[in-house]
């Protein structure tokens, strides 16, 4: 069962304007310790910690040295990893240049038996008022889908007003007062960006 939490909060970017929305966020009960991890690893495996610990570490290593040298690599049982940038797009190539580069990425794609596995899970959402009381409980019945990274780009539209638009939409894309789009994150994404460069993902 996976946990979310729905928090009403301001969500107006006005000033001494109060817009209440719940806002979801998953629920996470703590972040588990690497040791801890390895542990359970081997309890189930019938391999010493040690010997575990030396997999983990070696493997850590390898995955972050291939990475870096652009290649996609496996995460056993898990799917994919690879890095990538945030970037703003421009029609001249005089205009190519490192600070394009809006933010640097780690881009992690689920494998088949990870996705199905979460499409199975059930998600239970608890609903907080501004004051942190608990006013509804409800099982979800949304569609089971999951997010495809390497698919991301074709969704969304471009921001408006100053040019520097994205491809992602929903978190990124539209204005900041935008119900769809903008700093709230709707999924439709904004309105047609001007004339000026946009925002990539690779």
């Amino acid at each position: 069962m996976i946990q979310i939490k729905a928090k009403q909060q301001n969500v107006s970017f006005e000033k001494n304007v109060e817009k209440l929305a719940f806002v979801l966020s998953a629920h996470l009960y703590n972040t588990l310790d690497a040791s801890k991890v390895i542990e359970e690893a081997a309890k189930r495996s019938g391999i010493s910690v040690g010997v575990i610990k030396a997999a983990w570490d070696a493997a850590g290593e390898v995955i972050r040295t291939w990475a870096t040298e652009g290649h996609n690599v496996p995460l056993p049982g898990l799917g994919s990893m690879r890095f990538g940038v945030r970037s703003k797009s421009v029609q001249n190539v005089e205009d190519v240049k490192t600070s394009l580069i809006s933010a640097r990425r780690v881009i992690f794609t689920p494998s088949k038996e990870v996705k199905e596995e979460l499409q199975a899970t059930k998600i239970a959402i608890t609903c907080y008022d501004k004051d942190g009381k608990i006013v509804k409980r409800v099982t979800s019945a949304d569609t089971n889908d999951v997010e495809d990274p390497e698919q991301e780009n074709t969704s969304g539209g471009n921001t408006s007003g100053n040019g520097s638009g994205t491809q992602n939409g929903g978190q990124n894309g539209g204005d900041n007062t935008g119900d769809n789009g903008g700093n709230t994150g709707g999924d439709n994404g904004g309105g047609n960006g001007g004339d000026g460069p946009k925002d990539d993902e690779d």
